[in-house]
């Protein structure tokens, strides 16, 4: 009787534990993480202050935030959708207020999440064309969260160099 009893509980956490080291399943919950964070620092802003940057090399504060949206955009539409990106659409449309680029920051956010949670998992193996040489569809995963960090890392020095204490960092 114990015998039968672990083998069901091995089955059973073996499964549970296979679904919660998937890479797909990893990366949304990482993702969803990723956007409560950078929302937290764009709040943290002023809105006055969105057209801070620390330098003239710089892009301002709003701008980070604008350029991490069109690279998520870019990257799940182009390489995780059967759908065309239209720079020149989302380039007319650009919004300015505080309220309005966190809005369409954090459904950009939800557009990748429902893009990556429709996918094949095995599809990320598939090699795609990429302006960096062909890549696969998982370092193309691995890209979208890497760009979203890198520059929420500038943001947050640029909340420092404000006097603004950054939210506590919200990790997986």
């Amino acid at each position: 009787m114990i015998n039968k009893f672990l083998i069901v509980f091995f089955l059973i956490s073996g499964s549970a534990i296979s679904q919660q080291l998937s890479i797909k399943t990893a990366f949304l919950e990482k993702w969803k993480n990723s956007k409560e964070y950078l929302v937290k620092l764009a709040q943290e802003m002023p809105e006055e202050r969105f057209g801070f940057k620390p330098t003239e090399r710089e892009m301002e504060f709003k701008e980070q935030l604008l350029h991490i949206r069109q690279n998520m955009l870019w990257l799940s539409t182009t390489y995780f959708s059967e759908e065309k990106f239209d720079k020149k659409s989302l380039e007319s449309n650009i919004p300015e207020k505080k309220t309005e680029i966190i809005a369409e920051l954090s459904k950009a956010f939800d557009k990748v999440y429902d893009r990556i949670n429709g996918i094949n998992e095995k599809d990320l193996e598939i090699e795609v064309e990429f302006f960096a040489g062909p890549k696969s569809k998982l370092q193309i995963l691995n890209l979208l969260q890497d760009h979203v960090t890198h520059h929420r890392g500038q943001l947050i020095v640029y909340l420092n160099l404000n006097d603004i204490k950054p939210p506590r960092y919200v990790g997986w």
